[in-house]
């Protein structure tokens, strides 16, 4: 897959902590603020929520920007508010 400036797509992810999410609109907010619109072909866990871990996989194309996002995985189910997760 190439970009219309003829570079090559390059593939990236992160991680983060998920601030807010919203279900109907495909819009996560992670703690850093930055903000992820999931495609209608992106797999989400149903329980997905507030404090879970994510990685999110994605395309870039340099300067261009993001061209896709190609998954999400969570990693770690955030701890019931309140619950001390101890050391």
């Amino acid at each position: 897959m190439t970009a219309s400036s003829g570079l090559a797509c390059l593939a990236d992810e992160t991680e983060g902590h998920v601030l807010a999410y919203d279900r109907k609109a495909g819009i996560i907010v992670l703690t850093d603020k930055t903000v992820w619109t999931m495609s209608g072909n992106i797999a989400l866990p149903d329980d997905l929520g507030r404090g879970d871990r994510v990685l999110i996989e994605y395309e870039t194309a340099g300067e261009d920007g993001l061209t896709a996002i190609d998954g999400i995985t969570r990693l770690a189910v955030a701890l019931p508010e309140g619950t001390d997760g101890g050391s």
